[in-house]
C-alpha cells in the first residue's frame, strides 16, 4: 500500500490538486482532504461537488455530508474535518473514534501484527493533526496500485508546499546498534518507487524483530517526495502502535526546509544529531555498531 501526503496552505490549491488528481484519474475513494474549518469543509465540497457532479452520496457541501467526517474534541484542537472524496475513503481514515482510525489506516499494512493497545491511537491521528494547527491542509492520497501512485506523487509534489529540485541521487538504506538503539542511515532520496520502499521494508523489518527504539538518520538525504514523507510518517505511526518509539535525526538542510514549509516538522520527534536522539531514550550516548 502507498501513501503520499500533499500539504497546502490555502483551500484554492487543495481543490486544484484534488481535480487534477480526479482528471488523472486517481479513484475518488482514495483521497482524503483534511482541514480544521469547518467553512473550509464545506466550501471544498461545494466546489467539487460543482466540478465532478457530486461524489459524497448526493450530499456534497450539505452539513450531513461533513458531519460523519469530524474528528471532534481532541485536546488542543477543537473540531476537525475530514472530506473523504468517496464515503469509503471517509470512513476507511476516520471512523467513529477521534483520529482512531487516521492513523490505523495510514501505518497498517495487510497481515501485520495489531499493536498492544489501541489507547494511543488518538494520539497518534493528532500527531499528523498538528500540520493542521499550523494552518495548513492536507491531502491524503493512499492506493495499492503503482501506476495511481506515481500519478498521486507527481500531482502533490507539483502543488504542494515544500517543492524540491529534482536528484539523480540513488537511495541507501542501512542499519546499526548502539547497544539497544537501532539507526537507520538512510541516504539519497526517499521517493516513490525506490527510497520509500527501502525504508518501508527496514522499518518492518526492525518492528518484526522486537526493535522499539529506532532513530532514523536523513544526514545524507536530499530528496524527499509526498510519497517519501507518507512512508516515514506510516513508518513512525507503525513503530508507535507496536509500542516503540522512532527518533528523526540529522536533517540535512533540504529536509529540514521541507518539512518546516510544510508543518511536517510537527509531527515527528526530532533530535539535533545522533548522541541527542539515544539520550532522549534515556540511556547515555554510545558508539554504534554496525549491523
Amino acid at each position: 500500500m502507498e501513501t503520499a501526503i500533499g500539504v497546502f496552505d490555502s483551500r484554492e490549491h487543495a481543490e486544484t490538486a484534488v481535480k487534477e488528481l480526479l482528471e488523472k484519474h486517481v479513484p475518488e475513494e482514495s483521497i482524503v482532504f483534511l482541514t480544521r474549518s469547518e467553512s473550509e469543509a464545506m466550501g471544498f465540497g461545494k466546489e467539487l461537488g460543482s466540478y465532478a457532479g457530486g461524489f459524497i452520496g448526493g450530499a456534497v457541501g450539505t452539513t450531513a455530508a461533513v458531519v460523519g467526517a469530524t474528528l471532534a474534541l481532541i485536546p488542543g484542537f477543537g473540531q476537525v474535518f475530514a472530506l473523504g472524496v468517496g464515503g469509503a475513503a471517509l470512513l476507511g481514515y476516520l471512523g467513529s473514534k477521534a483520529g482512531g482510525n487516521l492513523a490505523k489506516g495510514i501505518s497498517e499494512e495487510p497481515g501485520a501484527p495489531k499493536p498492544a493497545s489501541s489507547e494511543k491511537s488518538g494520539e497518534e491521528g493528532a500527531h499528523l493533526l498538528e500540520v493542521l494547527k499550523e494552518g495548513r491542509s492536507v491531502i491524503v492520497v493512499r492506493t495499492e496500485f503503482h501506476d495511481v501512485a506515481a500519478t498521486a506523487c507527481g500531482v502533490l509534489d507539483k502543488l504542494g508546499l515544500g517543492k524540491q529540485a529534482p536528484t539523480t541521487t540513488k537511495s541507501q538504506t542501512t542499519t546499526r546498534q548502539a547497544e539497544d538503539v537501532t539507526i537507520i542511515d538512510a541516504r539519497g532520496k526517499i521517493a516513490f518507487g525506490e527510497g520509500a520502499t527501502k525504508l518501508r521494508e527496514t522499518v518492518a523489518n526492525l518492528i518484526a524483530s522486537g526493535a522499539k527504539k529506532i532513530v532514523l538518520n536523513l544526514k545524507e538525504v536530499d530528496y524527499v517526495d509526498s510519497s517519501g514523507m507518507g512512508e516515514i510518517v506510516r513508518c513512525h505511526m507503525a513503530v508507535r502502535k507496536q509500542g516503540g518509539q522512532l527518533k528523526v535525526a540529522n536533517l540535512s538542510k533540504m529536509v529540514s526546509e521541507l518539512l518546516q514549509a510544510t508543518s511536517m516538522n510537527k509531527v515527528f520527534d526530532i533530535q539535533a544529531d545522533e548522541d541527542s536522539a539515544i539520550r532522549s531514550f534515556g540511556g547515555p550516548a554510545l558508539g554504534a555498531t554496525a549491523s
